[in-house]
């Protein structure tokens, strides 16, 4: 909780408190910022040419966090969240509530890419590191829940040059840490983020893309190209990086890479259902020591993998990888590649082809 010694640093800040007292500026739950008096303090330094990163903090899963434990536990981490990122931040910034399970950060310090970076990896860092904020379960006494989020940021005035508009660039490239699966920051890169658009990264729904998917596989005969357009899907719609798969063999190979063929021995140990995901690949180490060494080789945090079987026979196995950030594979991803993998052991089935 912020005291007022801290907050009184800032003249916008010590004026209010003088008067109204510390209670007005503060966020009743969290004790960070409230959002009126964050979005003033921004506008203020914007008005003053402040240089300074602005960043929007959405921690994810959130519900599942309220369903499972209750309203109380949600409301503690919170303040737990809240907490730690004042105690991240220290002297660099302000943290603020924006609502619900959002939170605004600004940053004086940290203001060049290299920079950002760096003070994001702190943030996220994994269990080894100390004062980490996310990545990382939180001790409440009664439960443990896994707490991580997504976040974008951009820079005034070399993002943007008021409000409105350097708020559009944090909420877009928050939201396109989401499409990538969630548990990860986007740093604004013009080049790159300049032309996406919210309505694009929303992407189509997932009856359509199943739909889609199905009239394109029934006129494509060849395993190769129902494989080449798999991969276009999940890069389109799902933001997924590549596509793998493991036939009979129990060779890995690359859609887009045709250089990759590596063993990996050990990949039914992970399958006890048809689906595998995990935001870490150190899980699956013990089981598949190859599969996890070329992974690891490919910079890959992440993995799902799917099993192509049709009743009680199986032909292979269709696997993304993500690298970047530690993504949280989400129902649609689950469904899509599932729904893919049923195509395709079909087509084996009926048409004797192989995965090579």
């Amino acid at each position: 909780m912020y005291d007022s010694e801290f907050l009184a640093r800032y003249p916008f800040f010590s004026d209010i408190i003088r008067y109204s007292g510390l209670s007005t500026v503060l966020d009743p739950l969290t004790g960070v910022v409230s959002r009126p008096y964050m979005i003033e303090f921004v506008r203020r330094m914007i008005r003053d040419n402040v240089p300074f990163t602005f960043a929007l903090l959405d921690l994810d899963n959130f519900k599942f966090i309220n369903d499972t434990y209750g309203h109380e536990t949600g409301d503690e981490v919170l303040k737990h969240v809240g907490d730690d990122l004042i105690h991240y931040i220290g002297d660099r910034g302000v943290i603020g509530r924006y609502g619900g399970d959002e939170f605004l950060i600004v940053n004086f310090k940290d203001l060049v890419y290299a920079d950002k970076k760096k003070f994001f990896e702190g943030m996220y860092a994994n269990y080894h590191v100390k004062n980490n904020v996310l990545r990382k379960n939180l001790q409440l006494g009664i439960c443990e829940p896994y707490i991580s989020g997504t976040t974008g940021c951009a820079s005034f005035p070399e993002d943007a040059q008021d409000y409105s508009g350097l708020f559009a660039l944090i909420d877009k490239t928050m939201y396109r840490g989401k499409c990538k699966g969630r548990n990860c920051y986007i740093i604004y890169v013009e080049e790159k983020h300049k032309s996406i658009e919210i309505g694009k990264l929303e992407g189509r729904g997932l009856s359509t893309t199943l739909h889609n998917l199905s009239e394109q596989f029934d006129l494509i005969d060849d395993l190769e190209e129902k494989l080449q357009l798999a991969f276009t899907t999940l890069r389109d719609d799902l933001r997924v990086t590549d596509l793998y798969y493991v036939g009979r063999s129990g060779i890995l190979k690359s859609v887009s890479n045709s250089e990759l063929a590596e063993p990996v021995p050990g990949i039914d140990n992970l399958m006890t259902c048809d689906i595998y995901s995990s935001n870490n690949i150190a899980d699956i180490e013990a089981a598949s020591s190859s599969l996890y060494r070329i992974l690891k080789e490919l910079d890959m945090l992440s993995v799902l993998i799917v099993r192509i079987r049709m009743q009680k026979e199986t032909y292979g196995y269709l696997m993304c990888a993500e690298k970047d950030n530690m993504r949280y594979w989400q129902e649609n991803d689950c469904a899509v590649l599932y729904y893919m993998a049923r195509e395709i052991a079909w087509f084996i089935r009926s048409t004797g082809a192989e995965l090579e």
